[in-house]
């Protein structure tokens, strides 16, 4: 099957599972491609598909990018979390250290060049990972960003060169949070801070009322993602 194909495939998946629900998403996605990897940034999104991955394919591997610069409270939620489902997250590291970018970059990259600094500390530790795999799990939602508002459930990343699953691509926030009340979800405490989304603890601020929930991430200037999904 060439790409072209295998991209009309998935259009036509991403057609007929449009009103699937994200754990049904989820089961097909496992199901159909084993050798499958779920991306989770600890986010309130990513920490509901945590939560449903454990209790469908509990074996199926689950990553996140340590870009050395989380918040504490990011950490903390991965170690909460480990210690919740009795598992094991997949540490991926970008080839620089912080010390060794500042060397290289200077001592705030993220200030002078933030998609430099995105695209060592994520994009090629991404890149580095998905290689080996044929399908991932991402915790994106249309409502999140005019970049994100035409995601399918299933498509094709070119980028990357593989199948891309976004379960809760449909979802609210609110429906986000009505899940996690009700399964009682652990998740980051800096969400009952005013940070809707968040990233590493140099680009992130608290949002205002009124603002855009992503606001808060690289404010100041007219980034407004990191690479990953665009």
């Amino acid at each position: 099957m060439n790409l072209l194909e295998k991209e009309q495939l998935i259009q036509e998946q991403a057609i007929a599972l449009e009103t699937a629900s994200a754990e049904e998403i989820i089961r097909y996605a496992v199901q159909t491609f084993p050798n499958i990897t779920f991306a989770c940034s600890f986010g309130a999104e990513d920490v509901v598909l945590v939560d449903m991955v454990q209790k469908i394919s509990p074996g199926t591997d689950i990553f996140y990018l340590d870009t050395d610069f989380h918040f504490e409270e990011t950490y903390h939620t991965r170690d909460r979390l480990v210690a919740k489902y009795n598992m094991e997250f997949v540490r991926v590291a970008p080839v620089l250290s912080p010390e060794e970018q500042a060397a290289q970059h200077g001592d705030t990259l993220w200030q002078v060049n933030p998609n430099q600094c995105c695209n060592i500390r994520k994009v090629e530790p991404l890149t580095r990972i998905l290689s080996q795999y044929d399908a991932w799990i991402t915790g994106i939602r249309r409502d999140q960003a005019p970049t994100r508002a035409n995601a399918k459930k299933i498509e094709y990343d070119n980028k990357f060169g593989l199948v891309k699953f976004n379960p809760i691509a449909d979802w609210t926030q609110d429906e986000v949070w009505a899940y996690i009340r009700e399964h009682d979800v652990i998740y980051n405490p800096l969400h009952d801070q005013n940070y809707p989304s968040i990233g590493c603890h140099y680009c992130t601020r608290q949002v205002m009322p009124g603002e855009d929930p992503r606001a808060g991430r690289w404010s100041g200037n007219e980034k407004t993602e990191c690479g990953l999904h665009k």
